[in-house]
């Protein structure tokens, strides 16, 4: 979210401690920028493009949401180098007042919260595979065939990894693990594309465009803005761009707008290629996961589980640390405020407490969520305050002060009201779509 700074806490944080001068080159900028955006959003895509009503559909989307997302990454630029701020609520907060400011924090952290929730639904699907891939290679019986036990429920498992792995590695004040892992998640979704360009290719029979199964889908507007949620969860890098930016050597506009395109358009080849081949390869039948989609034996798949698998789970205590910070932050302000003093034990115990608490409730919804594209569904709708709203506002509020000719800041105003009100349009439609289909599945 995808978003989040998925990987790059390190950067954020130096970043917003302003000890380090900038030294971040072209090539790292870009490089980070993937890493931020590429993630477990990729497997929901196949299914998207199903559900946008075929392939034509969705391409379409995806090259008119591309416009505002490289707008968004371009807008935030902008407003950092005028604000001389670098974290994205210290953007928002300075150039559009503190009331925005707030509210930006709010939906920072509520996305983060729904981003470990989508995390742990992906680490579950992959622990329901991997059993079933264990038991049939230690029986050679069918995953059909396997009797349940409590003990092999992947409910369980999610909660055993959570327990044992994710909570110790979330308590922590600082998280160092991630200069270890930082570049497996960009792996496992290059990984994961080259596999199911491979696996269609492999089929005796791929011409496939031209039967029922793979025809378009349900054919109204619903549907094809249905895939937006999914393309906003999987391109977010919005919330990372603006540290990134900050830490850049060449902070020139141009130059920051040549990295955003190059970042957006590798990712468009990314997505589109898993989304097109895994919706060709499966049809209709396709699951919300591509990787449930294929047989728990296969071992090219089953490699890919294991990336995506170790990949979240060492990405959800970096993304746990961003959203507690936001809350941990407040909850001191307010004992400062009541004491004069906050003491280490105090900052200790809220840690922990709001660690245990985030991990707990995030573990109990993703076991009863019923598949993955419904928190994606949510979280693309939240994440239209990141990649649309707010730059929105950011350079609608730009406008009233910089120096500029009154055409260009008529032209710039016009486009960040349109900015605006297509975000908000994103967020009511999707995130009721997504309530709705909760609340029925249930």
């Amino acid at each position: 979210m995808e978003e989040l700074a998925r990987e790059s806490i390190s950067l954020l944080a130096r970043s917003a401690s302003h000890a380090d001068p900038p030294q971040l080159g072209s090539l790292g900028a870009v490089f980070i920028m993937l890493k931020s955006a590429l993630g477990a959003g990729l497997l929901n895509f196949p299914w998207a493009f199903y559900k946008a009503g075929g392939v034509t559909t969705s391409i379409c989307v995806e090259l008119v949401s591309l416009i505002f997302l490289i707008s968004g990454l371009v807008i935030l630029g902008y407003a950092s180098s005028v604000s001389k701020q670098k974290t994205y609520q210290d953007v928002v907060s300075e150039v559009c007042g503190r009331a925005v400011g707030q509210l930006c924090e709010v939906c920072f952290c509520f996305n983060l919260f729904n981003v470990c929730i989508a995390f742990l639904v992906v680490v579950q699907d992959q622990l329901e595979k991997l059993t079933d891939s264990l038991y049939e290679m230690v029986t050679g019986s069918s995953e059909a065939e396997m009797p349940y036990h409590w003990y092999t429920d992947q409910r369980f498992a999610l909660f055993v990894v959570c327990l044992i792995i994710i909570l110790p590695l979330s308590i922590p004040k600082e998280i160092g693990i991630q200069k270890y892992t930082s570049v497996l998640g960009t792996l496992a979704a290059t990984y994961l594309c080259v596999a199911v360009i491979v696996k269609f290719w492999m089929m005796e029979n791929h011409t496939v465009i031209i039967t029922p199964q793979y025809k378009d889908g349900v054919s109204s507007w619903a549907s094809m803005f249905s895939v937006v949620p999914t393309i906003c969860f999987g391109f977010q890098c919005h919330e990372a761009c603006i540290a990134i930016y900050s830490s850049m050597e060449n902070q020139k506009l141009s130059h920051w707008v040549v990295v955003a395109v190059i970042s957006m358009l590798f990712c468009l080849l990314i997505y589109t290629l898993t989304g097109v081949y895994g919706f060709l390869t499966f049809g209709r039948a396709v699951a919300s996961d591509i990787l449930m989609s294929y047989p728990g034996n296969d071992v090219v798949m089953i490699i890919s589980r294991l990336l995506f698998g170790i990949s979240i789970i060492t990405i959800y205590p970096i993304i746990l640390l961003l959203g507690r910070s936001v809350i941990l932050n407040l909850m001191i302000r307010i004992q400062r405020r009541r004491r004069g003093i906050v003491t280490h034990s105090f900052e200790s115990r809220c840690r922990v407490i709001l660690t245990v608490i985030w991990i707990g409730i995030t573990l109990l919804i993703a076991m009863f969520v019923p598949d993955m594209s419904k928190v994606i569904s949510v979280i693309g709708g939240i994440s239209s305050f990141f990649i649309f709203i707010f730059p929105g506002l950011c350079l609608v509020f730009t406008m009233q002060t910089e120096t500029v000719s009154p055409r260009i800041r008529g032209i710039l105003t016009v486009w960040g009201v349109i900015t605006i009100v297509v975000g908000a349009f994103i967020f009511g439609q999707s995130t009721t779509i997504a309530v709705m289909e909760i609340f029925y599945s249930f």
